[in-house]
C-alpha cells in the first residue's frame, strides 16, 4: 500500500496591512526586526473576515539575505469567530530583487521565494476543522502590506 499524495485546497487570500518596520539591530542570528500587523482583509472559499490589529512579524534577516518570517495574528471571521494564526516561513531571492522589495517597489512575486506554513486555532466549533489541518502559503511583500494565499493540505 502507498500513502496518498497530498493535495492543496485554496482556503483564503489575506491582504495583511503593516505598520512601519521597527529595526532591533543585530541579534545572535542576524538582523532583527518587528513589523506590526495592524489589520487587513481575508477573502476566500472557506474563510472570510478581517485581520485584527494585534499581531506582528518577528523577522530575522541572515547574512546571506534569507528572511525568516515568524508571525502571529488573529482573524475575525465574517460570522464572528476568532481564529489565531501562527505563520512561519522564508523569503529570499536574487540580491537586486530583494533590494527592490526592501525599497517598497512593486516586484513580481514570481521573481523571489516567499513560502510559509501556518497553524490555525479556534475555539469556535464552526471552524473546528482548522485545529487539525495543516496549511501552507505563498506570499508577496508590498510597501506596507503582505499578500498571502493560504491552502489546506488535504
Amino acid at each position: 500500500m502507498e500513502a496518498p499524495q497530498p493535495r492543496l485546497e485554496h482556503v483564503c487570500d489575506l491582504a495583511v496591512t503593516l505598520d512601519p518596520i521597527r529595526e532591533m539591530g543585530t541579534g545572535r542570528a542576524g538582523r532583527r526586526r518587528i513589523i506590526p500587523i495592524i489589520g487587513g482583509e481575508v477573502t476566500g472559499p472557506l474563510i472570510e473576515g478581517r485581520i485584527l490589529n494585534l499581531g506582528a512579524d518577528w523577522q530575522t534577516i541572515f547574512a546571506n539575505g534569507l528572511a525568516e518570517l515568524d508571525t502571529r495574528y488573529a482573524i475575525e471571521t465574517h460570522d464572528g469567530a476568532i481564529i489565531e494564526m501562527i505563520n512561519y516561513g522564508y523569503r529570499h531571492g536574487p540580491e537586486d530583487v530583494m533590494a527592490a522589495v526592501a525599497r517598497g517597489e512593486d516586484v513580481d512575486p514570481t521573481t523571489y521565494y516567499m513560502r510559509t506554513h501556518a497553524r490555525l486555532e479556534t475555539g469556535d466549533e464552526r471552524y473546528g476543522w482548522v485545529n487539525n489541518t495543516l496549511f501552507v502559503g505563498s506570499g508577496a511583500r508590498l510597501r506596507a502590506a503582505v499578500q498571502l494565499r493560504l491552502f489546506a493540505v488535504r
